[in-house]
């Protein structure tokens, strides 16, 4: 295995290398020389060519080093698409989006916004006793049978 990054690896095993013969204009080394690199990742079909150094070496590193940095972005795409997704659940904050309401005066009343559930008595629930409006949530949420 060889780490990219935390939590981002790769098994040797998963790239097919192939070595070709540069062509186009050049020395006696173009055309005797395999030097030109393809590197492919089998389970997510990145294919990577360089021929940019003389020596079939130093094309392999460096199409190692682009390799690399293309599977890292592929996981830092999926994490981020996670994220995104579990952030669009999320409600704004904002006016209008409160679970509850609170009224002290004139009258008195806790109102869950999301269940209904109600109480007049405005002092437990600001001294923590919120059980019954979480009993509540979870009972319409299907949380709890």
């Amino acid at each position: 295995m060889i780490a990219i990054a935390p939590g981002v690896a790769f098994d040797l095993a998963e790239i097919q290398e192939s070595f070709i013969r540069s062509s186009g204009p050049g020395g006696q080394n173009v055309n005797k020389v395999e030097t030109k690199v393809q590197l492919t990742h089998r389970p997510t079909g990145i294919v990577v060519v360089c021929q940019k150094d003389r020596s079939q070496l130093g094309n392999r590193e460096l199409a190692m080093q682009m390799l690399k940095s293309q599977l890292y972005e592929l996981e830092l795409r999926k994490r981020n698409e996670a994220r995104d997704a579990v952030e669009a659940t999320k409600m704004k904050i904002e006016w209008g989006s409160q679970i509850r309401n609170y009224v002290f005066h004139p009258y008195k009343l806790v109102k869950d916004v999301r269940t209904g559930q109600e109480t007049s008595n405005v002092q437990a629930v600001m001294d923590g006793n919120i059980d019954d409006f979480i009993k509540s949530f979870l009972m319409e949420s299907g949380g709890v049978q």
